[in-house]
């Protein structure tokens, strides 16, 4: 059962410290898109978006420092899930669609990690 735990724990950070070096990977793109939505000082959003995101990550994978982990996650997702995801002020259904599955998997995974 522990590797399973292991394991599951190594994917599920796994998943936060990619979206992280996501991120800076494709910082133009994400400002443009943060922007978009009205995201204040979009840039330095994104990029303390993807420090949360590693160090959420980084702490599920290694197990180190939970607590940090947790709020680091949170700090990331609520903010995001509300905000940037807020499908119900799309007009376009095609936007709605995309932006409901992306509220909706937020909220999973925000009710994973703690």
């Amino acid at each position: 059962m522990a590797l399973i735990f292991l394991l599951g724990r190594i994917i599920f950070g796994g998943f936060f410290l990619s979206r992280g070096i996501d991120h800076f990977k494709n910082i133009e793109a994400l400002t443009a898109y943060a922007m978009s939505k009205g995201v204040p000082r979009p840039r330095l959003s994104v990029q303390a978006g993807g420090v949360l995101l590693l160090v959420g990550g980084l702490s599920f994978v290694t197990g180190h420092w939970p607590g940090i982990g947790v709020i680091a996650l949170v700090m990331f997702l609520v903010p995001v899930t509300f905000k940037i995801h807020a499908y119900w002020k799309e007009s376009d259904p095609t936007a709605r669609s995309l932006e409901q599955v992306s509220f909706g998997k937020n909220l999973a995974l925000l009710g994973a990690v703690p």
